[in-house]
């Protein structure tokens, strides 16, 4: 019972859970019931255990009542689903009040024979009641789960009507009035779908829905620009182009989130994603393994069937014109490798199967299955070497976006044949970021890293492109401050693309040394009065699409600096120690003040985002208070190095919390804020990086210097650690309660169902 809405994720009405939000809530009432059901039924039983047991079944009864109110309101306010979410209401009531008429077991004095029905003499009622008590709740969740699509569809709705309107204007008057319009609209879509993305359960559909929301954030710029460069010069085909490529973006994007949502299978998405060199690797690699268990479980001609469909795949690699010649003979020379380590695997698979001398066949076998093993993951590290590479020394070529200036200036002199020349150049270094992706994509470790790899691929694609188009309506129209205005927010673009190639590499690379780590899930179910479409905040202010987007690339160095110091924390041998813990915690803060500028995660508005800035302040403070414990134990040099640095810390972290606690009034004042803040927590985490390494190294030689210490006084006198040990051990024993009574009421007692978030 306790593993059905964790593990298989289905209950006895057929309902599958989806979201994170869904299941966080199932698990404590899993919980109270399991204990009622599981409860050991001995002959006697005490005054307390009996309370016990009545507490938390009508604990449970009064829990269900207040979730059955909360569907109840959820079903006034959608007709559509008043008749299921009313059943559903009924049957978890019905079985709330079955559960405490089973637990109502009065007391140890009372007789065990007056004949009433109790958890102890009905165990079969007490588990079906706690089955439909399970079905009818995750129907009523899984319904109310319903309104967060409907939220998501009807604000597509809007964003798609309000797109059509703002396709078809002809003034620039009447552009402005709708594009306010549509910008609010974005705002409300992009808060909806980030919320959905952080509860997915399915990492390939949170991949693929935050690769559809970075379309939507960063065509709402290309959007305003790329109209108004239209309105401005109706009769220049190059602009109509622009303009018609962005719209046409916005709306495969759109479309892909309500793809995703309502799981639909359109055309374009019925395509499987292309095998993967990493996968096939790793199906190659589990059928040598299973070897090991059964002799049967394949044969010869499908293992080199797979090898040769692996190494077909290393094309993509070696027929590149951007592979050199060492790179290429390295790949080659792995790949024979592979095919002559599996020739003898076949060799001693086939003698393991005939000999009779089984201990010496095994052997040998498993000397082939490793070598077998050992060559495809020499195979593995060197393709990775060589996509990782190639994507490092392109990014540091592209740094200097030589081609994007060239373009600029020559679309301001309005010279054709120039915008022609360096439109060239630009189209090879798009060619080469995209079979770069293609590569990455074979090497990255994991399906949701693919689907980024993908996306990025298809990106450069279309925005390099875009970028010509654009540089050639300036070029038409050189005097014209909206040409090239436009053009500016596509060359953006594009280095923000090259940006979160950056993060990208570094996750790749992540998964590839074993150093991956999931952030904390955000749940999105819906409350009473919280779920129409009006989500507007009072008295708080949200950034819009331009102030987003100017907000990006600075919070990608945020995004980069976090994950930088959660590598740095991983480095420390004592996970406990208070600089890692407060280091740790700055790093989660900074992480989500970076999701806040992509309008996505817990910070919802500006006022949650100054807050955010305060506590970070504070923690960092305390950080620096625990370097300064630390550094009391420094020799003079070690110590004037750590001071030096924490008195930056201090510094910076004073500035952020007068600057958080500063009230400013007015949009531009509050965005110079917001600014202001995110810059001194990038300096924040700056420091923090560079001081992390240093404090570790000196607390290891320290550690060691006082554990050689230690080592040496235990040879002089041996303290008695037996008494110590014993009360630890007693202690832990009296603490472990996995499924006590008393804990698991007091948890029910606090549980909220759909009330909690």
């Amino acid at each position: 019972m306790a593993s059905s809405p964790c593990g298989n994720s289905n209950f006895d009405s057929g309902l599958e859970i989806k979201t994170r939000s869904v299941e966080q809530t199932l698990i404590p009432l899993v919980s109270q019931i399991t204990t009622l059901i599981n409860h050991k039924d001995r002959p006697k039983k005490s005054e307390r255990t009996l309370a016990a047991i009545h507490r938390v079944g009508q604990a449970v009864s009064v829990a269900v009542g207040r979730f059955v109110a909360v569907g109840e309101a959820i079903a006034s306010e959608n007709q559509e689903l008043k008749d299921e979410m009313g059943q559903a209401c009924f049957e978890a009531r019905r079985a709330g009040d079955a559960i405490a008429q089973l637990t109502d077991v009065g007391s140890a004095m009372q007789p065990q024979t007056d004949g009433r029905v109790t958890v102890f003499s009905d165990r079969t009622g007490m588990v079906k009641a706690a089955r439909l008590l399970l079905s009818s709740v995750t129907k009523v969740l899984v319904l109310a789960d319903r309104i967060v699509i409907k939220q998501i569809i009807t604000s597509r709705n809007k964003v798609l009507v309000t797109l059509d309107k703002l396709e078809r204007v002809s003034t620039f008057q009447e552009f402005v009035q709708i594009f306010s319009q549509f910008g609010n609209e974005m705002v409300e879509f992009a808060h909806l779908t980030g919320d959905r993305q952080n509860d997915l359960k399915d990492e390939k559909k949170k991949a693929r829905m935050a690769a559809a929301r970075a379309v939507l954030e960063k065509c709402t710029m290309m959007l305003l620009t790329a109209s108004k460069t239209c309105l401005r010069h109706p009769d220049c085909e190059s602009a109509r182009i622009n303009k018609d490529a962005v719209f046409h973006r916005m709306r495969c994007a759109l479309e892909q989130v309500i793809e995703i949502v309502t799981e639909a299978r359109s055309c374009g998405e019925n395509k499987v994603l292309p095998t993967s060199i990493y996968n096939s690797i790793k199906d190659f690699k589990g059928s040598v393994e299973c070897l090991r268990e059964n002799l049967h479980s394949s044969t010869p001609q499908i293992l080199a069937g797979q090898l040769e469909t692996l190494v077909e795949r290393t094309e993509d690699f070696t027929d590149s014109p951007y592979t050199s010649h060492e790179q290429r003979q390295a790949i080659l020379s792995v790949c024979q490798l592979a095919r002559q380590d599996t020739q003898q695997l076949v060799h001693a698979w086939i003698e393991a199967q005939q000999s009779v001398h089984a201990k010496e066949a095994t052997e040998e076998l498993e000397v082939a299955i490793l070598k077998t093993c050992q060559s495809i993951s020499d195979l593995r590290r060197e393709l990775h070497k060589v996509a990782v590479g190639r994507a490092s020394d392109l990014l540091k070529a592209h740094g200097e976006h030589l081609p994007l200036r060239a373009l600029k200036a020559a679309g301001a002199e309005g010279n054709l044949e120039a915008v022609a020349e360096y439109s060239r150049t630009l189209t090879e270094q798009k060619e080469q970021l995209v079979e770069t992706c293609r590569l990455l994509c074979h090497v990255s470790g994991t399906e949701p890293l693919e689907i980024t790899c993908i996306h990025a691929e298809e990106t450069f694609h279309v925005i390099g492109p875009q970028i010509i188009s654009a540089a050639q309506t300036l070029a038409l129209h050189p005097s014209s401050k909206i040409a090239k205005e436009n053009l500016e927010v596509f060359c953006e673009a594009w280095d923000s693309q090259l940006c979160d190639m950056a993060l990208l590499l570094k996750e790749i690379n992540d998964v590839f040394e074993g150093r991956r780590g999931d952030k904390r899930p955000y749940l999105s179910l819906p409350r009473p009065g919280k779920h129409s479409a009006n989500l507007k905040t009072a008295k708080a202010v949200k950034l819009d699409a331009e102030e987003q987007t100017s907000m990006a690339k600075l919070g990608l160095e945020l995004r980069l600096l976090s994950s930088d110091v959660d590598s740095e924390v991983e480095k420390w041998e004592e996970q406990e120690h208070d600089i890692v813990r407060q280091s740790q915690s700055l790093a989660s803060m900074a992480y989500n003040m970076y999701l806040f500028t992509r309008g996505e995660g817990l910070l919802k508005t500006t006022l949650d985002l100054f807050h955010q800035a305060e506590v970070l302040s504070e923690e960092g403070l305390q950080l620096c208070s625990s370097l300064h414990t630390f550094s009391t134990q420094l020799v003079d040099e070690e110590k004037s190095v750590v001071i030096t640095e924490t008195e930056k810390l201090v510094v910076l972290c004073q500035q952020l919390q007068m600057g958080a606690k500063t009230p400013v009034q007015g949009k531009t004042a509050t965005f110079q804020k917001v600014d202001s803040s995110i810059q001194t927590t990038r300096n924040i985490m700056t420091v923090v990086l560079s001081i992390l390494p240093i404090s570790n190294k000196l607390n290891k030689k320290y550690k060691s210097e006082r554990t050689s210490l230690s080592s040496l006084q235990d040879w002089g006198e041996r303290p008695d650690v037996s008494t110590p040990v014993k009360e630890e051990g007693a202690l832990s024993s009296k603490n472990t309660n996995g499924f006590g009574v008393k804990s698991l009421e007091q948890h029910m007692a606090g549980l909220n169902l759909l009330e909690s978030k």
